[in-house]
């Protein structure tokens, strides 16, 4: 049987076979699709040309959910979840990151690292992870690229939590002083670790002001929380589900720009996805962090608090702003 491949008048790709035409749907931009996914106790499989799940029920018929994988840029696999080799073909055909986590959208152990399947079903750009390597063995530019990643951290902070009602009502407001003393912090820094060093000042400046706005007493950032018996374990949970749809994200920017998530700016250099985490950091302390107090403070669910920031961060275009950013980074370490 032959077969071949042309294009249409408004480049969608036609698949000609024993004469009759097939068309596949025009890709949309990772940074405009609409879905973040995730699924507990689900199979994820393949039918008839549509990736779909299916969740046990109590009755005798099998529930099926569509997924809506060319509107999708990251799927997260908790719990109880499998996924068929085909379904993962039609994924990374369709471009989805997808991710394995544990319960709630973070490890079983926090100290693991997230794993990400990047799709590897089409070509990537080139001339950003070649930017990117040029920037990176240099000692010089990666810790100038650092400092533009914490000076974005800082401005994204800047421009979210004053636009945002619920923490102007409550008082909160990020001081020019101690905008300045990180700035400060981040031109005088000579080392990596040092950098480090200033960015963990801000972020326990950030923390003590949510913690002041939102009266809970001697907050302390805690990865793993056992059984939940105060306010602030359940910011603390709160603050770790989200961080790793965070690094979600972040995975779905660098595999967009085809950028190694092997090839950090800040983060320990033997850590095979260290990068997801430097990217991360670009929106976290103005997005997850916030959020975390604000939807705990007002006692929402795991899943809920999930559901919320998943649409924060679909209706500021944070995938957008975050490859965007990389691309600045880039643009300016290219000689």
């Amino acid at each position: 049987m032959v077969s071949s491949r042309t294009k249409t008048a408004d480049g969608r790709a036609m698949k000609i076979k024993s004469g009759r035409k097939e068309f596949k749907p025009k890709a949309i931009l990772l940074s405009q699709r609409a879905n973040i996914l995730y699924l507990e106790r689900a199979r994820v499989v393949q039918k008839d040309g549509r990736v779909l799940y299916l969740q046990e029920t109590k009755g005798d018929i099998d529930q099926f959910f569509n997924i809506p994988h060319q509107n999708t840029s990251l799927l997260l696999l908790g719990k109880g979840t499998s996924i068929t080799d085909s379904a993962a073909r039609q994924l990374a055909d369709a471009g989805v990151v997808v991710g394995f986590t544990g319960s709630g959208a973070t490890p079983l152990t926090c100290g693991i690292d997230p794993v990400f399947m990047a799709p590897q079903g089409e070509y990537r750009p080139t001339e950003y992870m070649q930017a990117w390597i040029r920037m990176w063995i240099d000692d010089d530019t990666r810790l100038e690229a650092g400092r533009q990643m914490l000076r974005q951290r800082c401005q994204w902070v800047q421009r979210t939590w004053s636009a945002s009602r619920a923490l102007v009502d409550r008082g909160v407001q990020v001081e020019d002083a101690a905008v300045a003393r990180f700035e400060a912090g981040i031109s005088k820094a000579a080392t990596t670790d040092a950098l480090m060093a200033a960015e963990g000042v801000w972020a326990r400046y950030l923390y003590a002001e949510l913690s002041k706005a939102f009266k809970i007493e001697g907050f302390v950032r805690q990865e793993q929380v056992g059984e939940r018996v105060s306010l602030k374990d359940t910011v603390n949970a709160f603050l770790t589900h989200g961080n790793y749809v965070a690094y979600g994200l972040a995975a779905v920017a660098l595999y967009a720009l085809g950028i190694s998530f092997a090839l950090p700016v800040m983060h320990g250099k033997t850590r095979r996805g260290a990068l997801v985490f430097d990217v991360a950091d670009l929106f976290k302390d103005a997005i997850v962090m916030p959020l975390a107090f604000q939807e705990a403070a007002a006692g929402a669910s795991d899943q809920h608090f999930r559901d919320a920031l998943i649409e924060r961060v679909q209706h500021d275009g944070v995938l957008e702003d975050v490859i965007a950013n990389l691309q600045k980074i880039v643009a300016s370490k290219v000689p």
